[in-house]
């Protein structure tokens, strides 16, 4: 694993430049704004003015790489600054339900009064419009209705919620992020910003594009774990070995799967053909017994260097540790811990080591500052709770 001391300047990368305002939530807007400060963006967060973090701690990666201003959006000054906060920026990020940001006065029609040119991205689940639009609601339940959820998990079973890595910051962060430059890249020609809608349940559906050619192709046939890629293939799934851990087997290829078999010491003569899918249930049973033989760590090594694809199944501690992440250093460590870098690498525009996550209103008076406020108007909010400054208030911890 590369260890790297933490770089406290603002990061490098090819968004450098890029001046984003992120009204903190959670989950998959952070993590959007994480991949914008991670290539280079100066990304502002707009904390609470009590200074309170929701699951500062689950977002400590996620919330990497900011500033921190705390400001109370129900007080006129609160709701002013973040109205100068998108003067200056090219992008605002928000997250919460719809309607909630017109009723603060800080709604996409407000900001785009005091800036045209401004990208305003909004995160929700079900989308501004629609009849859920308003619904509560949380990654598995995005997942569920876009049809997704349906086909992870073994024959027979339930489905089986695959984290939140697939609604939240999948279907939700990711799209955010991509429909962010979209519109950054169509502002060059017309010089307009404009609303960018991001939906979990239509990211996610997106994401289905391959999956619902496969089923009108007639390749998938619909019932849970008994298609090529959920684990209905023998030769594409995971197996148990004799220390309990397991490995996963994707050997797709002829030239792949002959190698599984030399690795497991079977007789491609022998052994069921793999086309025929009635001989999967005894092809199956067959790759599970001799698994079942040794370690995982002893099949990790039978089959390190084949094409067999065959891989140990690592637990996220043990995948920090594994060769290949430390020789590229895909995750870092600086003194809150370990991180996975920033992703995806280039070639000039290298981003520097993200800074730690910023405690809210650590950079509350730098951030006014730089919004015209005087140094007698911030103590003004200041001392009415429009704004808080966390080293006034003598907080130590980072959120």
């Amino acid at each position: 694993m590369l260890i790297t001391q933490r770089d406290d300047a603002r990061p490098g990368g090819p968004l450098s430049g890029l001046r984003v305002v992120e009204l903190a939530g959670i989950g998959p807007a952070p993590f959007a704004c994480m991949l914008l400060a991670d290539l280079g963006a100066d990304v502002v967060r707009v904390d609470r003015a009590d200074g309170e973090r929701a699951f500062g701690t689950w977002h400590r990666v996620l919330d990497r790489g900011r500033r921190s201003v705390a400001l109370d959006l129900k007080h006129p000054d609160g709701t002013e600054a973040v109205l100068r906060l998108a003067e200056r920026a090219d992008v605002l990020v928000e997250g919460f339900r719809p309607g909630v940001a017109e009723r603060l006065g800080i709604g996409p029609a407000v900001c785009a009064e005091r800036n045209p040119a401004l990208v305003y991205a909004r995160m929700t689940g079900w989308g501004q419009d629609g009849p859920l639009s308003r619904a509560p609601g949380h990654d598995i339940n995005y997942i569920a209705l876009s049809g997704a959820l349906h086909a992870i998990g073994t024959g027979g079973g339930p489905p089986v919620p695959p984290v939140n890595l697939l609604g939240d910051f999948a279907g939700g962060g990711l799209y955010l992020a991509v429909g962010v430059l979209a519109a950054l890249h169509e502002r060059r020609t017309s010089g307009r910003g404009q609303v960018v809608d991001t939906a979990i349940v239509d990211g996610t559906a997106s994401l289905l594009g391959m999956l619902i050619g496969m089923a009108e192709a007639g390749e998938w046939q619909g019932g849970r774990g008994d298609n090529l890629l959920d684990g209905g293939a023998p030769y594409y799934t995971v197996y148990a070995c004799a220390d309990g851990g397991h490995v996963a087997v994707g050997a797709l290829e002829d030239r792949f799967y002959a190698a599984l078999l030399d690795g497991l010491g079977l007789d491609a003569a022998l052994v069921p053909d793999r086309s025929d899918r009635a001989g999967w249930p005894a092809l199956r049973e067959l790759f599970a017994a001799r698994f079942a033989t040794r370690t995982r760590d002893d099949w990790a090594a039978v089959f390190d260097g084949t094409e067999a694809c065959v891989s140990p199944v690592l637990s996220v501690t043990e995948a920090v540790a594994h060769p290949h992440h430390a020789a590229r250093g895909t995750y870092l460590r600086d003194d809150t811990g370990v991180q996975p870098g920033p992703a995806p690498r280039f070639g000039r525009t290298t981003a520097t080591v993200p800074p730690p996550a910023p405690r809210p209103g650590e950079h509350t008076r730098e951030v006014l500052a730089e919004c015209g406020w005087s140094g007698a108007d911030t103590e003004r909010l200041l001392r009415t709770g429009a704004a808080r400054d966390a080293h006034r208030h003598g907080a130590t911890t980072r959120a």
